[in-house]
């Protein structure tokens, strides 16, 4: 998240929307709740899997800012929880590791919008007035735009560590991969394509 991000100037009248924020990194959702709470939401930011479940729980959302990974769990299984809990609610995913297999995953899942790293307050507010992924549909409309051949090998990892539940053990058995080698590539950010 950008710094010019935080400024309070295009503060609105949300005070009654609730806004729920899953992210691990501490320095991220304070500056994300704290810019949101400047702007008028109620803001319950939660750092994993067990204490998002248990808000979820007790106090109905109509917003909700999940990052993708946590430390060692995908707030992917959240969605639905959410979802069930307030059908009208609007659900973003923001993650550093965009790609098209977890975009689609989400989607599934009963996501609105999904939004890369680095994203501004404004990126966040943007993504959750739009009713749904814009060019997310399905994965054949994106295997159809011209990709590198870096940015397709991504994608295809991206979607058997998807189909393998994130087990990057089975991923690599599954890829005839070496553990380390697809570690390696997992740490990597996608290559940009233009045309994407």
């Amino acid at each position: 998240m950008s710094e010019g991000s935080m400024d309070s100037t295009d503060k609105t009248d949300n005070t009654a929307t609730n806004f729920l924020i899953v992210e691990d990194d501490s320095t991220l959702g304070s500056v994300t709740s704290k810019a949101l709470s400047r702007r008028g939401y109620d803001v319950s930011w939660v750092s994993t899997l067990d204490e998002a479940k248990a808000i979820i729980a007790t106090k109905q959302f109509d917003l909700a800012l999940l990052d993708l990974k946590l430390a060692k769990e995908t707030t992917m299984s959240l969605i639905p929880i959410l979802r069930d809990h307030n059908a009208e609610m609007k659900i973003l995913v923001l993650t550093g590791y965009a790609s098209i297999a977890t975009a689609v995953e989400a989607v599934k899942r009963g996501a609105n919008n999904y939004l890369p790293k680095p994203a501004t307050i404004k990126d966040i507010l943007n993504a959750l007035e739009q009713t749904e992924l814009e060019g997310v549909n399905t994965e054949e409309e994106f295997s159809a735009k011209v990709m590198s051949t870096k940015r397709l090998e991504w994608e295809h990892i991206q979607r058997v560590l998807n189909e393998n539940d994130g087990n990057v053990s089975a991923t690599a058995r599954e890829l005839n991969m070496h553990r380390r080698t697809l570690q390696r590539k997992l740490q990597k950010f996608p290559t940009k394509d233009p045309k994407i």
